[in-house]
């Protein structure tokens, strides 16, 4: 099974969520955060994570006779090659994705602690017109502000924020609309 037929499925892109940020958790802690998926469905998508080199056993240790495992995100494994994705993959992981943003943000107003002013949290959108040129030098600049940030390990005073750029060319007005006249 290849990385986007894996990343394809809405409980397994939400461990992969859950996992982000070097986080090492064991699957009981994932069942934890989230509650409105079984155990069992939990336990059985991070065994095919972890078959498939997404997830690496971290730790392990004995707990009440059981050898309990953490795992951890390999990041570089859990990834969508935008490049040689089709149009037809694209139509499938898309929803996915969103409907996973969508139950993640919803969990998040339903804790207890959310405070969307103080967390700043943003949801906004910008068209703008950009050249062959301009458009690579703003993915440049995105990865540049982004990457290093990604190395960030979960320390006290870090609270860990979802950040899902999204790209991607408008459908074309008629030639007469461009200039808004």
């Amino acid at each position: 099974m290849d990385p986007m037929e894996l990343l394809a499925h809405p409980v397994r892109l939400r461990i992969v969520h859950a996992m982000a940020g070097g986080r090492v958790l064991t699957t009981a802690q994932l069942s934890a955060r989230m509650p409105d998926i079984s155990k069992a469905t939990v336990y059985r998508h991070v065994d095919l994570l972890a078959d498939h080199g997404i997830l690496e056993v971290a730790r392990e240790q004995r707990v009440r006779g059981v050898v309990e495992r953490g795992y951890r995100l390999r990041r570089e494994r859990a990834v969508v090659d935008a490049e040689t994705a089709t149009p037809a993959d694209h139509r499938r992981i898309f929803p996915i994705a969103m409907a996973t943003l969508l139950t993640e943000f919803q969990a998040y107003l339903q804790s207890d602690d959310a405070d969307p002013i103080g967390d700043l949290v943003g949801y906004r959108q910008h068209a703008v017109w950009l050249s062959s040129e301009e458009l690579t030098e703003l993915i440049t600049d995105l990865r540049a502000a982004i990457l290093p940030r990604l190395s960030n390990a979960a320390t006290e005073g870090r609270t860990p924020y979802l950040l899902s750029p999204i790209l991607f060319p408008l459908a074309q007005a008629p030639e007469g609309d461009r200039t808004g006249r």
